[in-house]
């Protein structure tokens, strides 16, 4: 787990925290540090949002999105997680930086889950997406800030730059210490996906 105390200021953090959430929960797409990059959120229950972050990519919305969780309870809200044949080795992978595919409750709109048939989420354990989705009361989108096929961002500046323009927020903070994006499993079988 990251040490908090050397991502940013306390305060600072507090207060960069408390308007992400306000965006969130505006309709807002936000970036922020995740295990491995810079990570672009929104609130999952907001189609607009959803496309919005899915445009600012440039990727379609067919392919699905990725959700962040903070807790079990989070999870649960979008899959069924205990369904799977795998619950015990999905919470033992869990928080941390392990994505699974498992089957979508019927909160999971089609903007999330596009052409699949299951939903994709993970437990963070990154210090800040676990305050995000906390405050927030819920999980939230989580994509690579990236504009689709090309290099991750792994700083709010290298953000700033890129997009800065069509975002509302910018968490400035560190990427946690993963050196690879999450590893994406399948929930029914354990296939690693990615």
């Amino acid at each position: 787990m990251v040490d908090e105390t050397s991502l940013v200021d306390e305060t600072s953090l507090v207060d960069q925290l408390g308007q992400a959430v306000d965006c969130l929960r505006q309709g807002g797409v936000i970036a922020y540090p995740t295990e491995h990059c810079f990570g672009l959120g929104c609130d999952p229950s907001n189609e607009a949002a959803v496309s919005r972050l899915v445009a600012i990519k440039q990727r379609k919305l067919q392919q699905g999105v990725l959700l962040l969780a903070a807790s079990l309870s989070q999870v649960e809200v979008y899959a069924e997680l205990k369904s799977s044949p795998l619950v015990d080795t999905i919470e033992a992978s869990w928080p941390g930086p392990h994505t699974w595919t498992l089957k979508p409750t019927a909160k999971s709109a089609k903007w999330l889950t596009g052409d699949h048939a299951s939903i994709a989420i993970r437990l963070s354990a990154h210090p800040i997406c676990v305050k995000l989705c906390t405050q927030f009361g819920g999980a939230i989108v989580s994509s690579s800030a990236n504009r689709h096929a090309e290099p991750v961002l792994m700083n709010d500046d290298e953000v700033e730059n890129e997009m800065g323009d069509e975002l509302d927020f910018i968490v400035c903070a560190q990427v946690g210490g993963a050196k690879t994006p999450s590893r994406i499993r399948d929930g029914l079988t354990g296939e690693v996906l990615r």
